[in-house]
């Protein structure tokens, strides 16, 4: 493959709704420059982009996946995104190494909820969009509407640089705003002029005349040509067009069909003409950022944005995040699953690198001598979380292996292990997320694992001081067991921990045997009482005792330390303890009555409101149990517009009732331990 330097090279991020025809428009670009030789499609698999198999059987995209085409001189890199909201995240990961964006649009469905979602990352991180309609040539398509509602939401500086011939059906072509040519499409997408339609002279004419305006407003030199000569010249126009995308102050917008072939070739030679070139630093010491790692039986692919220097195969680079030296191999070009080797890349390009050992996705690669670190994108927490267990001892044996390439691959899965239920917890966007998760497990790598709510980390606690004795008393012949102690138990408040004070005054119970008291108290709190969750936030004085010459020892005194503690609680009035969560609800103004209302359903209490551009910040503490479900309902109160963040806030007393229903469960489940004296 001929090598680019960095001003043929063009990155640009493709994002969209789920099925708004991303993938299409990729697989139409390549086939439209003459890379491959067939038209690959979403329905039977054959999409240079979607080509692993959970995608392939789903239909969607799942993760970035980078794509090039070569047009007139010019690589092309494009960088297909997720359009489903379980998976829409990946998306900022590609806008974060892209000098550009198209965002797609259905013309029958207009703007789609994660289509302003994806619109919002690239204003956040600064990156200039075209738009292409796509789907002209369905039923109810209609580029008007859908252009309209672009500029109602996102601004004038949304204008059409094409424009459609015919709707639906009859659909069979575009005219060019800038040219004023009009033009049919070949089977390979390959331009023929025509006649520009008699009724659409005028339209184009003034689509035009608004451009020009449009683009003079953006720039105060080209303000003063307009005023003194009312147009400005062609060269005029272009240099403004470029300046003006790269300065986000205008986004062209393209008609098409990318199945049909149509209008791909217009889109394709204004990126050439008109959209950002990479910053040029091939002199600058080397250095990489990768975004994305592809776990392969053999190894993984590793890709990347070169972001500085003149990259050859077998350099050595540092990777600054884990302070490790990776020597480079061959070089190579991406096109979906296909690498093709390259000896060079400039700065700027897109490539991909196989095993790399330590390396993965949000490193730097750089010179030893020249150490730097690229921001890394900041992935949402997940809002969803199941506990997950291996069907059978071989599904336990290679689950770990598993799961940490799936983590390599996807940076927002969360996998950990709680602590106190000892469950382990796979954590993801969405219930499609974890279960698509589960299928790779099971069809990449051969580990089938179940699914099911996560355990609630309660506690316990109680609410009086109370004094009591244990007393542990064993014989049976020969040598026996003696030890007896005299304890006080007190609540202290919420997060206080544990604490214990000797405060014997001679040798009731000698000083080597006190912490075994101690010992048999702290276990006996950790098995419970209730419902066998950890007994929190108490001090345990020690205050009497007895033992005996000859049978007293370090476990007697822990096993009458364990029975001092279960009488104490016995009379203490025992409580169960939930954790409380800090939630953050973000969702369109008109949902707030209804978001407030069923946060208040799940016991919720509401702590405040603020407003956050056209969303509504609703601010509430709110039981973990009853947010167990929460995407779900969430989904369906917003149609998909809403998100949330929560953290833990701190511990409650759980009502009676509700205690009631968790004790008697904790019965059922065997869950309550007994002392093996007992």
């Amino acid at each position: 493959m001929k090598v680019y330097g960095t001003k043929d090279i063009r990155n640009l991020s493709v994002i969209g709704h789920g099925d708004a025809g991303k993938t299409s428009l990729i697989a139409a670009a390549v086939y439209t420059s003459g890379i491959g030789t067939r038209l690959g499609k979403v329905d039977d698999g054959t999409t240079p982009t979607d080509f692993d198999d959970e995608s392939i059987a789903h239909k969607i995209s799942l993760n970035i996946s980078p794509a090039y085409v070569e047009f007139q001189n010019v690589k092309i890199n494009l960088i297909d995104t997720p359009g489903y909201s379980a998976f829409i995240a990946h998306a900022k990961q590609a806008l974060s190494v892209t000098e550009a964006t198209i965002l797609v649009l259905d013309a029958v469905n207009g703007i789609e909820v994660n289509s302003e979602k994806v619109w919002e990352f690239a204003r956040e991180l600064n990156v200039p969009a075209f738009i292409f309609i796509n789907k002209l040539d369905k039923e109810r398509a209609d580029f008007g509407a859908t252009m309209d509602q672009a500029r109602n939401l996102w601004g004038r500086q949304c204008m059409p640089f094409t424009l459609p011939i015919g709707r639906e059906k009859g659909f069979r072509g575009i005219v060019d705003v800038l040219t004023g040519k009009a033009y049919e499409f070949d089977e390979k997408g390959k331009p023929k002029e025509i006649e520009v339609p008699s009724e659409g002279g005028e339209i184009v004419a003034a689509a035009r005349e608004q451009l020009i305006e449009m683009v003079a407003e953006a720039d105060d030199g080209l303000m003063e040509k307009f005023f003194e000569n009312g147009t400005l010249s062609d060269e005029d126009l272009h240099s403004g067009i470029r300046k003006a995308i790269a300065e986000s102050k205008l986004c062209p917008v393209f008609a098409g069909a990318a199945t049909a072939l149509s209008g791909i070739y217009q889109l394709l030679e204004s990126i050439v003409n008109f959209a950002p070139h990479p910053e040029i630093r091939d002199s600058e010491p080397h250095s990489a950022h990768v975004f994305r790692t592809i776990s392969e039986s053999f190894g993984r692919i590793t890709l990347c944005k070169l972001r500085s220097g003149v990259f050859g195969s077998d350099l050595t680079l540092l990777n600054n995040q884990k302070s490790a030296m990776e020597r480079l191999g061959p070089l190579h070009v991406i096109l979906g699953k296909t690498l093709e080797k390259v000896q060079e890349a400039h700065s700027g390009d897109i490539i991909a690198i196989s095993k790399l050992k330590e390396t993965l996705t949000g490193d730097t690669l750089c010179e030893k001598a020249h150490p730097l670190t690229y921001p890394n994108v900041e992935y949402p927490e997940p809002a969803l979380s199941y506990a997950i267990e291996p069907k059978t001892r071989h599904d336990e044996d290679k689950l770990s292996g598993a799961i940490h390439k799936v983590l390599e691959e996807d940076l927002q899965l969360h996998y950990e292990r709680d602590d106190q239920t000892k469950e382990f917890h796979l954590a993801g966007s969405s219930q499609q997320h974890i279960e698509i998760v589960v299928e790779r497990l099971k069809h990449r790598y051969g580990v089938e694992v179940e699914l099911h709510l996560p355990r609630v980390p309660y506690r316990e606690t109680f609410k009086v001081k109370v004094e009591a004795q244990g007393k542990h008393k064993k014989q049976s012949g020969g040598r026996g067991q003696f030890g007896d102690c005299k304890v006080v138990i007190e609540p202290l408040e919420r997060g206080g921990g544990f604490t214990f004070e000797d405060k014997i005054f001679g040798g009731s119970i000698p000083q080597q045997w006190r912490p075994a008291v101690e010992k048999g108290m702290k276990d006996a709190a950790m098995r419970g009482y209730l419902a066998g969750y950890p007994i929190v936030d108490f001090k345990v004085t020690l205050i009497d005792g007895s033992y005996h010459n000859v049978d007293s020892d370090d476990h007697s005194f822990q096993m009458a330390g364990r029975k001092a503690f279960k009488v104490a609680i016995e009379k203490a009035h025992p409580v169960l303890l939930e954790p409380v969560m800090h939630v953050e609800v973000i969702a369109p103004q008109d949902n707030s009555g209804d978001i407030m209302g069923d946060l208040n359903s799940r016991r919720g209490r509401i702590q405040g409101m603020d407003s956050k551009g056209m969303s509504q910040v609703v601010k509430a503490q709110v039981p973990m149990s009853e947010m167990l479900t929460y995407p779900q309902t969430l989904n369906s109160i917003t149609g998909g517009r809403g998100s949330y963040h929560m953290e833990f806030s701190h511990y409650d007393e759980v009502p009676a009732h509700i205690s009631q229903k968790i004790i008697q469960q904790a019965q059922a489940d065997g869950r309550i331990r007994k002392d093996e004296d007992e």
